[in-house]
C-alpha cells in the first residue's frame, strides 16, 4: 500500500495513528485502562490494533496490549443454535460473560490478563498464555458488537472505526478463500450485515464513541474526537496535538 504524505513528509495514514495513540495515552493516566476498537466486519479494526501497538513501540508512550474480542466467541454448534439470520448473529456470537471474567475483571483487578478463550477458525477451546500487564498499561479490544448492553459500561474510551458496507464487505471478504459476493444485500451476506444494521440500529454506537476513525481511504483516514462524554484525562503536554470536540485532525 502506498501512503500519501501529511505534513513534514510523515506518511497520512502514519501521522493520524501517532495523533490517535497521543489521546489514547492520556485516558486514565498512570492506570490501567480499557480501550474499545468497535467497528463492523472488515473496517480494519485489527489492523488498527496492530499498527497503534507498532507505535507505542517504535516512539515510546504507555505499553499497549491488543486483545480480540474473536477469542470469545462461542461454538459453531452453539452460534447456529442462536439462528442463522442476522438476529442470531447479533445475539447469539460471543461470550461476554467469559470476555469480562477473563479481561475486564483481569484489568480493573491487576491480574493477568487471558487473552482468548476460544479459537474459532479450529472450533476448539484455545489456552494461550496469561499476559502481565503494567501498572500503566492500556488493553486495546478490537472487534464488532463492542458496545452493546452487556459491555458498553466496560470501557474507558472507545474508537469507532467506520466505512460503508459497500467497502467493508469486499474489505473483509478478501480474507477469505473462493469467490464472494461484493454487495452488501447479497443473500450470502445477509446474515452479517444484517446483524451490524441491528447492532447499529440498536446500540448506537457511534454516537456513544470518544473518536471516529473514517477509515474508507486507507490511505487517508480521518480521525474526529466526539461530544460523547469520556474518561477523565491529563492536560496535554506543552506542544502535543489534541483534539477539539467535535473537531477532525488534518
Amino acid at each position: 500500500m502506498t501512503e500519501s504524505s501529511g505534513a513534514a513528509g510523515v506518511p497520512r495514514r502514519a501521522e493520524v495513528v501517532g495523533a490517535l495513540a497521543a489521546e489514547l495515552d492520556r485516558v486514565r493516566p498512570g492506570r490501567r485502562c480499557l480501550v474499545a476498537l468497535d467497528g463492523v466486519d472488515g473496517v480494519g479494526k485489527s489492523h488498527l490494533a496492530a499498527e497503534l501497538v507498532h507505535h507505542a513501540l517504535s516512539y515510546g508512550g504507555r505499553p499497549m496490549v491488543s486483545v480480540s474480542i474473536d477469542g470469545f466467541h462461542r461454538a459453531r454448534a452453539d452460534r447456529i443454535a442462536a439462528g442463522r439470520g442476522p438476529e442470531g448473529f447479533y445475539r447469539g456470537s460471543y461470550r461476554y460473560d467469559e470476555f469480562r471474567r477473563c479481561v475486564v475483571d483481569a484489568v480493573r483487578l491487576g491480574q493477568p490478563l487471558v487473552p482468548a478463550v476460544w479459537d474459532v477458525a479450529r472450533d476448539e477451546p484455545a489456552a494461550p498464555e496469561a499476559i502481565e500487564l503494567a501498572p500503566e498499561a492500556i488493553v486495546l479490544v478490537d472487534g464488532i458488537f463492542l458496545q452493546r448492553p452487556e459491555l458498553v459500561d466496560v470501557w474507558d474510551a472507545t474508537v469507532w472505526v467506520e466505512a460503508p458496507f459497500t467497502v467493508t464487505v469486499p474489505r473483509g471478504n478478501a480474507r477469505f478463500a473462493g469467490p464472494h459476493d461484493a454487495d452488501p444485500e447479497a443473500a450470502s451476506n445477509r446474515r452479517y450485515v444484517g446483524g451490524q444494521r441491528l447492532y447499529l440500529e440498536q446500540a448506537r454506537p457511534r454516537e456513544r464513541s470518544t473518536w471516529v476513525l473514517d477509515n474508507t481511504d486507507l490511505d487517508r483516514p480521518r480521525l474526529t474526537r466526539s461530544s460523547a462524554p469520556s474518561a477523565p484525562a491529563d492536560p496535554p503536554a506543552p506542544g502535543q496535538q489534541t483534539l477539539r470536540p467535535e473537531a477532525t485532525f488534518l
